[in-house]
């Protein structure tokens, strides 16, 4: 069995996120090219890297809007959820392709969940509905081209690394964003949220590269588009345990997608 590897946010992190978003721009790091600045901040396991452009920006749960899509190409719909000046999928997708699997390889848990994918089947690395990100997978350093619709429905892409931090800062830096995020049941040992942001997590758990699954009800983990380098991209982690967000994860594992939309 593996061990997901995670780096958290902890409190000094945020202290540091505020002074960078009061203009201390203190690093720099590759980002995509609509990314204007980074602020680097360091912690005793990694370099996490934050766009400044993303800070705190707090938004009143009251103003959410709550609407619904349809995917064109199989049908299935989706609620959707404006949260600021973003408009993410409410729901995991669940759009089957090479490469993506039901918890347990048992389709009650697409049906509960959506799939789990691996990141080249989330970029869409064969090219089968844009081209941004073709060629992008495991043991390779890709050049994506942004916004990467990747394996979204028309009109939305796979979230760079800057667009969950913007949701993530949306509702705080005070260990309570996930709270936020996360639904009201679904979770192990009394682990729901209280979903003010009506994002509604659910916690899908991840599979494994050799075909395990684990952690389906304790943690709930989505793919960005942001690569960390040839065996790594960026992720979003949502824990039972506690609030933090991680930042890469091996490509080859199987985990969620939420879409945002262009």
């Amino acid at each position: 069995m593996h061990n997901m590897k995670k780096f958290t946010f902890t409190a000094s992190v945020c202290a540091a996120l505020f002074f960078a978003a009061c203009g201390d721009d203190g690093g720099s790091a590759t980002r995509p090219s609509d990314y204007s600045s980074s602020s680097v901040v360091k912690s005793s396991s990694s370099v996490i890297h934050i766009s400044s452009s993303a800070m705190l920006v707090l938004v009143d749960p009251s103003t959410v809007v709550i609407d619904f899509i349809t995917d064109s190409r199989d049908g299935q719909s989706y609620k959707t959820v404006t949260i600021g000046s973003q408009t993410w999928m409410a729901q995991n997708l669940n759009y089957e392709t090479a490469n993506s699997y039901c918890y347990n390889d048992s389709t009650k848990y697409c049906e509960k969940y959506g799939r789990l994918y691996t990141w080249a089947a989330a970029m869409d690395s064969a090219g089968s509905w844009s081209t941004n990100g073709k060629g992008c997978g495991y043991n390779k350093t890709c050049t994506p081209t942004y916004p990467v619709r990747g394996v979204c429905p028309t009109g939305w892409h796979l979230p760079t690394q800057t667009e969950w931090n913007t949701l993530l800062n949306a509702f705080g830096c005070a260990g309570t964003q996930g709270t936020k995020l996360k639904s009201t049941s679904g979770w192990n040992r009394s682990c729901n949220g209280t979903d003010a942001s009506s994002f509604s997590a659910l916690p899908a758990g991840n599979r494994y590269y050799g075909g395990d699954y684990d952690y389906e009800g304790d943690n709930a983990y989505f793919w960005s588009s942001t690569e960390f380098n040839s065996d790594n991209a960026y992720i979003m982690l949502l824990d039972c345990s506690y609030d933090d967000a991680s930042l890469d994860n091996d490509k080859d594992y199987g985990l969620s997608v939420r879409c945002v939309k262009d």
